[in-house]
């Protein structure tokens, strides 16, 4: 047994070793015990070792747990990557990161490490860090384990207040040290005068009676409960009593001379070796705690306060450490220890001794009695926490605040054993020091070893007085008694001294006295006797001694202490000075010890033998006539002898029963027993351990009234101990302590304990149950079950242990003992009565009954290590039957706590099932009741539910025995029907509220993670409905474990890590902090930050000064307490701004793993079912795969940190490798479409390695359109479409700092992926950065042939979604124009409507935005072109359908009014439905509605020609659906159309629809318009004037202080020289439209008029032309011989009307004409003019009025003298007429210039002109009325003078004519 407990496999033996016994007092103790059962079992009870149950607490080894890495979360504008990198960089240069830098707690480690390494590398195949680890950064099994109600707290050994230790270093005289000098310390109490410990002594000895400096190398030993300004450290010196005529101790206090002369010192020396007998000297009263000094940061401010400067709180005067506890000092101690520990204390005021002082003087604060000493005593005083224990360290679960801790009522680990000597205080005798270890190797829950660091052989530990007054049981034996003599009061003075010894009888006067004084010197043996001081010529002599006496463990009347007094003579004779004995006093201890108050004794002469018997008192002689003149004061501590009588009465019958000395009934013993109830409360706490033990003697081994007796006195104690005790703890600390440890079932001397005391309680229950009454004591066993409950189970593993031990190979575990048939059935009745109680007491809602509970939990969780397993199932089924379904809410509170106990065992894994063939019947129970608690109505109920299971599983994860493969796949599977459970059950997850969601989420995706592969096909394959669930679940893991940035648009994303919080702060996770975050912060809160140095790898902003106000503390400490705190009722976001920035950024970076954790984890679920379902044999919609589209759409559309981008793509890849045929068909539009959305969002991304993944993910999408389209034109619109979307997003430009508008990063990115999608040389690098192979877009897949990648198609893919971005950024960069400048805002809804115009519908959209902005403009005719456009793209559409009323001919009349109208009718159309978008929507209603918008907008540009094209259009509509009205009216319609084309034909002015204007741009601040020239169209009654002024308005706007705006104002061609910087020119000149047939070569001058050709095609024009006027000398003007013409012919692109107002120049010829040609070509356009006048056809008379205008009008420019003033008459002749033309060229000079062949053309031009008018002359006569007869005579004598003049030119002409 003794080799079991000290290296079994259940117990510890923790050795007791007194050190508070002198090891030399054992024969006082080893009497013959045997007849004082009583004794024996006390001093058993204090010397045998405490066992200790290693397993009741719980066994739990900890994992070294992953660390948590900064996780990159990117917005659009962020590049943390880079800043963290570059942080890195600069924090290895900074500084070289040791072991020690490292802040750790529980073995953790928060500093940011890559991935891999912090992963073992069988676990690589995982994509992420574990969610689980993840979620409980911080998992603490000790404080979840507290959390559970009832919980069992391991007895707190630690102790309470401080040790001081007192070394004495030096003492040194101004005199000299020449003669030793003794000395004692002790602990006094100023305020109770009192001593408060036994004294240390020690002695100082000069350099010559000494080999080393320092005598005395033993430290005292002190303790203290807190400190307290009253307590001091008492100093009393002695020296060689004096000579008589020597040198006094006035030596060392006198002023003159300092020295001690040759003389002096000889006399001392030689003095000093002969006289043995030491006189008082001198004292000191050193405050610890002095209220009136402040504490400064280094040393103390007064030199007699040695401890105040460790002692105080920096910040704090040290008033308040002396009222405060001693958890802030102890906190503050490590400063202390860090520089150094220990305190030299020199102490200077000495108080030298007078004469006989008492304890009076010693509070005499003036100094009047005592002189000081001049000396120095120095003093090495060390202040050390019980056992050394940082608190940091014991605080493992992080939940201390800095609130005043009691230490002693802590809980501490389950395994650190402190060793206990006096009382709860701590090790005051005790050889055993504590040691925390703080290793990285420590289990988490903080079971460190038990130091084993021994005190220095030599140091004194001592005694604390207060030991024997506290309440708290003796845990070591003390059996002595401390004498203190204080007075001797004499008629005449002596040298008095008095012996001290300890007598047995006084029979024989001569017999030696016992060995039983403690020694002065240390490591002697006892002595027999002890002497005092010197008390040197005193009549009343003072003593301040402390005699300590050991005391035999029997008393006898006759055991006494004798006092000898002798005056020894102080003169120096040639032998030592003997004493001369001057008488006795004695005293028996039997009537003495127990005497607190001072006791006075008279002096006796001389012994006599047997002087204590009254009989002999009058033969003695006394001194001072027999008055008590001899004043003694003694204290007795002792563990053996109780003091209270009722305590001695019961031991003494216990010993008459054990011996059988009393009548067997034992009535006098039950008389004790009962009486026991009577004894006060701190006799009973004293002696509690040893009458506990003797009551179970009795239980176990008496008769039945015995036991029943015993039971209650034992339930009537453990009452009083709980309700009287200062301990407010569910399990009392002392009880517990003596369960835990000092129970050791007698030591396997008797039979168990268990059997008789299950019997005996089991009578009592079964009395209860059935009816008959029991007392009031039922209920105190019901309170204390857990006492008995435990006990019994500790009897029964001790009876396993020893019965099994001997018998088991070395290495094996004990096997579970199989409880006697009887036994059992005892304990399962007993067990049946107590749930009855708990089930009745329940409903009446008691807290005893939920106490009891948690008892009979913990008793089933005990026997689960003890006896067979089975045994234990059927008491929880017994239980389970009790409380089974759902039941009241109390009843199911203690359901659920009795399982989170039972399940809390550490052997829970390995249970096995009821029947061999069960699994766990433990687990199946635990998921039944977790998923009932769910539905339960109590919503307390079911947080509880969700925690107990997040902490079971975090048990099993961080467990270091479950770290293998197969124990997590096997604890998976354990827990996997919990979620076939959900899935059955779908509303009952979702009445969760989020916190609770999060919990059960978390685990399944941990059971789900450790799952292997074939359990989670299987599961997939029972039912579709079941896969989509479980992706359900999927996809609100997601959501809830979201990361969501401060800001909350999907695309404005910032840093998450804004130190200082200022902006808006979305709540991640929950409104209040859950046990997670909580438990994270207490572990985040360890890592005070290292002076501003980056943390966790990232450079934090430091944090500014402000921060450490009040409000604001800088301690992690105080932030947490503070959010702590304040966290009831508060929300996340209150929350997160109280905390720390600190804290604030360790508690993002704990949300950002999280998050990342949760994704990785569900991409890689989604991966595995994506495989799985490519083999085709789960159960899903094989035709949409929505499982994995709806995850992925998930994925694009929330915030994922850099890791899971990372992980995504070759995820992506391999999904669409294996099933791209599923996800391009139509049915998922809509997960394609949210693909490209995201991936294009992705790609305007700053962070590279982002923005690269999302090209290679629209790569992946091209090449799957390859092989499953054959093309690329539904991807292009599907790509155009979501283009569009990310544009309304994202912000395309930025403001440049002159205010202007540019191209923001976003667009220029977005260009740049764009650009990369179709470069086919960096392609393969990007796919190997990106994870996946070089070959991955041009391989092949499987099931297809050939290669089907076309690097041109992606080019052109890619050119398109360029154009749209194009598009868009020209559009917004106009943003602020867009009013003034109309012609750029047409053009830029032009180039939008023209890039995306693969989709119908957007292309719709920007033609309808641009008819808006025509119609606004009142450009009608472009409106009209823009509706036209609408109409043809719906046209097309409904053709490409063969919807049956248009075909292709009618697509092709569009096209001819509108060129934009493709007459091709191709497959775009159909491609471009998609989700949203698409054709399906275009009908002919719509075509129908946009040609009569088109039909109304040219009927208002009054361009009918168009407006007939357009009704024919529609007529096949109304024909098709005979609709006779509708075609009545189209035919109505018609009629006015050509009504109003005949009206505008026949007018006599030419009608013309607008103004054509050339305009060249020259200048930079033009922008892309420089060096270009356009055509602008204008209404027709606007004028070079109004366009002049209208575009210097729209430009002058654009010109900055360095350019101006200047007009040319002509029509010259501009050269670049010509132009001066810092100038921006316009150009602008009137042009004339060029017909289709004209021909621009010919010399005639152009009269612009529409008579002649008025069909439609005259008013489309592509063509323009101007006419310069020039000068070969130089001149702008000269005459008809000098002026020479350049035709500039101008060609743009498209023709007018288009759909804008202006178009480029994209061609331009000139020609040249001379003066000659000039004019002949002036000649032959009014011929050609009069000739078609006189040509044309007229149908009826009504027509010959218009005709006779226009001839009049052409005849009066040609050949009337002078013009009617009746007539307003246009001229079209600009020039001075034909006599001009002859004069210029037939006449002088310039006609000899003239080449014959020109002569000859200008004469023959001038003949025909004259015939012309001539025979036009006629006609006029024929068509004129009355009132004309004078305007045609006029124009007879015009013709007959022009005739005239001209013959002086042209002979010839008279003939002619």
């Amino acid at each position: 047994m003794e080799n079991s407990l000290s290296n079994g496999h259940r117990f510890r033996r923790i050795p007791r070793q007194s050190v508070a016994v002198h090891p030399n007092m054992d024969p006082l103790l080893d009497e013959n015990l045997e007849q004082w059962p009583h004794l024996n079992e006390l001093v058993q009870c204090y010397r045998t070792d405490w066992i200790k149950d290693e397993s009741k607490y719980g066994h739990y080894e900890s994992s070294s747990p992953s660390s948590f890495q900064n996780q990159i979360f990117e917005g659009p504008d962020t590049e943390l990557e880079t800043e963290m990198h570059l942080s890195r960089a600069r924090q290895t240069k900074m500084e070289d990161i040791t072991d020690d830098d490292i802040p750790s707690t529980s073995g953790r480690q928060f500093l940011g490490t890559p991935f891999p390494e912090s992963y073992p590398s069988k676990v690589l195949k995982h994509f992420g860090q574990s969610p689980l680890p993840a979620y409980e950064p911080a998992f603490d099994w000790e404080n979840e384990h507290s959390m559970i109600f009832g919980q069992r707290i391991p007895a707190a050994h630690i102790m309470r207040g401080l040790k001081i230790s007192v070394k004495v270093l030096s003492l040194s005289f101004q005199a000299g040290l020449v003669e030793p000098f003794y000395g004692t310390i002790c602990l006094y109490s100023r305020e109770r005068r009192e001593k408060l410990s036994e004294d240390f002594f020690f002695h100082i000895l000069p350099a010559e009676m000494q080999d080393v400096q320092v005598a005395s190398e033993s430290r005292g030993i002190f303790f203290l409960d807190a400190p307290s300004a009253s307590v001091c450290l008492l100093i009393q010196l002695e020296k060689p009593a004096t000579e008589e005529g020597g040198a006094t101790p006035s030596v060392y206090s006198r002023k003159e001379p300092v020295h001690l002369t040759e003389r002096e010192k000889q006399k001392l020396q030689v003095w000093s070796r002969i006289m043995p007998y030491r006189e008082s000297f001198a004292w000191a009263i050193i405050p610890l705690f002095d209220n009136s000094i402040s504490a400064t940061s280094g040393g103390c401010a007064s030199p007699n306060c040695p401890v105040a400067s460790t002692a105080s709180i920096s910040g704090s005067s040290s008033h308040e450490v002396a009222l405060e506890p001693i958890a802030k000092i102890m906190l503050e101690d490590k400063l202390a220890h860090s520089s150094g520990g220990s305190v030299v204390v020199e102490i200077s005021n000495l108080n030298k001794v007078k004469e006989s002082y008492t304890e009076d003087s010693l509070q005499d604060p003036k100094r009047k009695v005592h002189k000081p000493v001049k000396g120095v005593l120095r003093l090495e005083i060390d202040k050390l926490q019980a056992g050394q224990a940082d608190l940091e360290n014991i605080s493992e679960s992080g939940s201390v605040t800095n609130d005043s801790v009691d230490l002693g009522d802590r809980p501490t680990d389950s395994t650190l054993i402190k060793s206990l000597s006096n009382g709860a205080d701590g090790p005051h005798n005790s050889k055993v020091k504590l040691n925390f270890h703080d290793e990285k190797g420590t289990p988490r829950n903080g079971t460190n070893p038990l130091g084993n660091l021994d005190f220095h052989a030599n140091d004194f530990q001592a005694f604390d007085f207060r030991t024997t007054t506290r309440n708290e049981p003796f845990l070591q034996l003390f059996h002595c008694v401390y004498v203190y003599p204080l007075t001797v009061s004499l008629s005449r003075k002596r040298n008095l001294f008095i012996r001290v010894e300890l007598r047995k009888d006084d029979a024989d006067i001569r017999k030696q006295p016992l060995e039983a004084i403690f020694p002065r010197e240390p490591g002697a043996s006892l002595q027999k006797w002890a002497h005092t001081q010197v008390a040197v010529g005193a009549r009343v002599a003072s003593y301040h001694d402390e005699v300590k006496v050991f005391l035999p463990a029997i008393w006898t009347p006759q055991h006494h202490l004798l006092f000898t007094f002798f005056h020894i003579d102080l003169q120096t004779k040639l032998e030592a000075p003997k004493p001369v004995l001057i008488g006795y006093a004695s005293l028996p201890l039997a009537t003495h010890a127990q005497l607190r108050s001072d006791i006075c004794l008279p002096i006796m002469r001389e012994l006599v033998p047997h002087y204590l018997q009254d009989t002999n008192k009058e033969l003695l002689d006394y001194l001072e006539e027999g008055k008590n003149v001899f004043k003694l004061r003694l204290r007795l501590c002792s563990s053996l002898y109780p003091v209270n009588e009722r305590v001695r009465d019961f031991f003494l019958e216990y010993d008459r029963h054990t011996l059988r000395t009393s009548a067997p009934w034992g009535s006098e013993l039950l008389e004790a027993i009962n009486s026991l109830k009577n004894v006060d409360s701190t006799a009973l706490l004293q002696f509690l351990q040893p009458i506990l033990n003797m009551l179970l003697h009795l239980i176990a081994n008496g008769g039945e009234t015995l036991q029943v007796a015993a039971f209650r006195a034992m339930v009537n104690i453990l009452t009083r101990v709980q309700q009287e005790s200062v301990d407010d703890n569910e399990r009392n600390r002392f009880l517990v302590q003596y369960v835990d440890y000092a129970f050791d079932d007698f030591g396997g001397h008797q039979p168990p304990v268990y059997p008789g005391l299950c019997t005996v309680w089991g009578s009592l229950a079964r009395s209860k149950a059935k009816g008959y009454r029991v007392g009031p004591v039922y209920d105190d066993v019901l309170a204390m079950a857990w006492f008995f409950l435990e006990l019994i189970v500790k009897s029964m593993a001790l009876e396993q242990t020893r019965l099994l031990y001997n018998t088991l190979p070395l290495g094996e575990d004990v096997p579970p003992m199989q409880l006697k048939e009887g036994v059992f059935r005892c304990i399962m009745q007993l067990y049946d009565c107590l749930l009855t109680e708990v089930h009745e007491r329940c409903k009446k809602g008691l807290s005893l009954a939920k106490r009891l509970n948690s008892s009979l939990a913990y008793f089933c969780y005990d026997l689960l290590s003890v006896i067979e397993p089975r045994q234990v199932f059927e008491l929880v089924s017994l239980y389970l039957d009790k409380f089974s379904g759902v039941c009241q809410s109390v009843l199911h509170d203690c359901k659920l706590t009795f399982l989170q106990i039972i399940c809390d065992h550490d052997l829970f894994v390995e249970m096995p099932g009821r029947d061999p063939s069960d699994r766990n019947y433990l687990s199946s129970v635990l998921i039944q009741e977790i998923f009932l608690t769910w539905d339960h109505d109590d919503l307390s109920m079911r947080a509880k539910a969700a925690r107990i299971l997040v902490v079971l599983l975090c048990k099993h994860e961080f467990d270091a025995r479950y770290q293998k493969q197969e124990d997590k796949l096997y604890i998976a599977q354990l827990y996997f029907p919990l979620i076939g459970q959900i899935l059955d059950e779908m509303p009952v997850f979702y009445n969760l509220n989020a916190t609770e969601k999060r919990e059960v989420v978390i685990c399944i995706l941990q059971i789900v993670r450790n799952l292997d592969d074939a359990s989670l096909v299987k599961a997939w394959q029972q039912s579709i409905a079941r896969t989509r669930l479980f992706f359900k679940l999927m996809e609100e893991s997601l959501i809830l474990f979201e990361h969501k940035k401060p800001a909350e648009s999907m695309l404005m994303g910032c840093s998450s890590r804004n130190a200082l919080g200022d902006g808006p702060v979305s709540p991640k996770y929950s409104d209040r902090l859950s046990p997670a975050i909580n438990n994270y912060l207490s572990e985040a809160s360890r890592h005070e930050p290292q002076g501003g140095t980056p943390e966790n790898g990232y450079l934090w902003n430091r944090v500014n000064s402000q921060l450490s106000s009040p409000s604001q503390p800088y301690s992690l400490r105080e932030a947490l307490a503070q959010a702590q705190s304040s966290r009831v009722g508060a929300s996340a976001q209150a929350l997160r701004e109280s905390l720390h920035p600190i804290l604030r950024q360790k508690l993002e970076l704990w949300e950002e793993n999280l998050s990342a954790a949760v994704s990785l984890q569900v991409l890689e679920i989604s991966d595995k079912f994506s495989m799985a379902a490519a083999a085709h044999n789960i159960a899903t919609d094989y035709g949409k795969l929505d499982c994995i589209t709806t995850l992925f759409m998930s994925f694009f559309s929330q915030n994922q940190s850099l890791a899971f981008w990372e992980a995504l793509l070759p995820v992506f890849f391999r999904v669409f490798e294996l099933h791209g045929a599923t996800l391009m068909a139509r049915e998922n539009d809509r997960f394609l479409k949210q693909a490209a959305f995201h991936l294009l969002r992705l790609a305007i991304f700053r962070n590279d390695n982002i923005r690269k993944r999302a090209v290679i993910g629209l790569k992946i999408l091209v090449r799957s359109s390859f092989y499953h389209f054959m093309h690329t034109a539904r991807l292009r619109v599907m790509l155009t479409i979501t283009l569009s979307e990310l544009m309304s997003d994202v912000q395309v430009t930025q403001m440049k700092s002159d205010g202007m508008l540019e191209e923001s990063g976003e667009a220029r990115r977005l260009r740049k992926s764009l650009e990369e999608m179709a470069d086919d040389h960096r392609s393969p690098n990007l796919l190997r950065e990106c994870g996946l192979p070089e070959n991955a877009l041009i391989s092949i897949p499987e099931r297809f042939a050939e290669n089907r990648w076309s690097w041109s198609d992606v080019k052109s893919l890619s050119e398109s979604l360029l154009m749209a971005l194009d598009a868009c950024l020209e559009h917004a960069l106009l943003a602020s124009l867009m009013s003034t400048d109309r012609y750029a805002a047409a053009e830029s809804f032009y180039k939008l409507a023209m890039a995306f115009a693969p989709v119908p519908d957007l292309h719709i959209m920007w033609l309808l935005h641009l008819c808006d902005a025509h119609q606004e403009m009142q450009s009608w005719a472009e409106a009209a072109q823009c509706a036209v456009a609408v109409a043809g793209v719906v046209m097309q559409a409904l053709v490409s359908r063969n919807d049956g009323v248009w075909s292709r001919d009618h697509v092709a009349s569009l096209h001819k009014i509108c060129p934009m109208v493709s007459s091709d009718i191709t497959s775009e159309a159909s491609a471009a439905e998609v989700e949203g978008y698409g054709a399906s929507k275009l009908t002919v209603d719509s075509a129908v509605k946009y040609l009569q918008l088109a039909n109304k907008l040219f009927s208002q540009a009054e361009l009918h020609h168009f407006c007939a094209s357009i009704v024919e259009l529609v007529i096949p509509v109304y024909k098709s659906r005979r609709v006779y009205g509708q075609l009545a009216k189209c035919h109505t319609l018609l009629t006015s159309i050509y009504e109003s084309i005949l009206e505008q034909e026949s007018s006599p002015i030419p009608f013309t629809d607008a103004t054509y204007y050339r305009v060249g741009f020259y200048g930079d601040r033009f922008g892309r318009l420089d060096r270009k020239e356009y055509i602008y169209r204008e209404p027709r009654d606007v004028r070079l004037g109004d366009i002049m002024e209208k575009l210097s308005h729209i430009y002058e706007s654009r010109m900055d202080g360095n350019h101006t705006l200047h007009i040319i104002p002509d029509s010259r061609q501009v050269r670049g020289d010509e132009l001066q910087p810092g100038v921006c020119y316009l150009q602008i000149t009137a042009v004339d439209p060029v017909m289709e047939d004209e021909d621009l070569g010919s010399r005639r001058e152009r009269i612009f008029s529409l008579t002649a050709g008025g069909s439609m095609r005259a008013r489309v024009f592509d063509r323009f032309l101007f006419d310069t006027p020039f000068t070969k000398n130089g001149k702008t003007q000269g005459g008809l011989e000098d002026q020479w013409k350049h035709r500039t012919v101008l060609q743009t692109e498209g023709s007018f009307p288009a759909l804008v107002n202006r178009l480029l120049v994209i061609k331009s010829e000139s020609l040249e004409f001379s003066p000659v040609e000039n004019a002949i070509g002036m000649i032959e356009t009014r011929t050609a003019a009069l000739r078609n006048e006189l040509e044309e056809p007229r149908s009826s008379e009504g027509d010959q009025l218009p005709r006779l205008q226009s001839l009049q009008r052409i005849l009066q420019g040609s050949v009337a003298v002078q013009v009617s003033p009746k007539r307003l008459i246009n001229c079209i002749c600009v020039n001075s007429g034909v006599l001009s033309v002859c004069t210029a060229f037939l006449s002088g000079e310039p006609a000899t210039r003239l080449r014959s062949q020109e002569l000859q053309q200008l004469i023959a031009a001038l003949l025909e002109f004259m015939a012309v008018c001539k025979r036009a002359i006629r006609v006029h006569f024929r068509l004129i009325g009355e009132e004309d007869q004078d305007f045609h005579s006029q124009l007879v004598n015009g013709f007959q003078s022009l005739t005239a003049e001209l013959s002086h030119y042209i002979p010839a002409i008279l003939s002619e004519l």
